[in-house]
């Protein structure tokens, strides 16, 4: 038993590894990188699931459509997110992860392909220079995140 476990931990290590040391190679294609990252709780397409992880279709451009909104974005990505929000009209009350093991270019892929499915045109993107600039200072707490977007919210209601 210990030796399986011990194997399915090198060899989720090993998937791990190869998505986060992919640097621009992979992020060269936002969908795929979307799929494999977000997919699982976002659904492709990312329409989310009512009730449990809010969608991000539709939404995600009119976030970025604001210097603050893009900053915002990136830090949800970069230290995940806990907390009761409102998204599409719905209240959410979970847990989102952190993704700051990831490269500055995969989560630029991802959050440009996302706000290209939204109506806003042409779509928001993102750099990996935008999402350098979202690390600096450090690492901050989800209920950080969580506040942030509220007062984002107050100045710019989040769809």
């Amino acid at each position: 038993m210990k030796n399986a476990i011990r194997q399915y931990a090198m060899v989720s290590a090993l998937v791990c590894a190869g998505a986060v040391t992919g640097g621009q190679a992979m992020a060269a294609d936002g969908q795929q990188l979307y799929n494999a990252t977000c997919g699982l709780c976002h659904q492709v397409g990312a329409t989310g699931v009512p009730g449990q992880f809010p969608p991000l279709k539709g939404r995600i451009d009119q976030i970025a459509a604001t210097p603050e909104g893009k900053t915002y974005l990136a830090h949800v990505l970069l230290n995940g997110l806990s907390g009761s929000i409102k998204a599409g009209g719905q209240s959410y009350m979970g847990y989102m992860p952190a993704f700051a093991a990831q490269s500055d270019e995969t989560l630029a892929a991802i959050l440009t392909y996302v706000a290209s499915l939204g109506e806003t045109k042409p779509a928001p993107t993102f750099s990996a220079d935008d999402i350098k600039a979202a690390r600096t200072g450090g690492p901050l707490a989800p209920t950080a995140i969580l506040d942030e977007r509220n007062k984002l919210n107050a100045a710019h209601p989040v769809p």
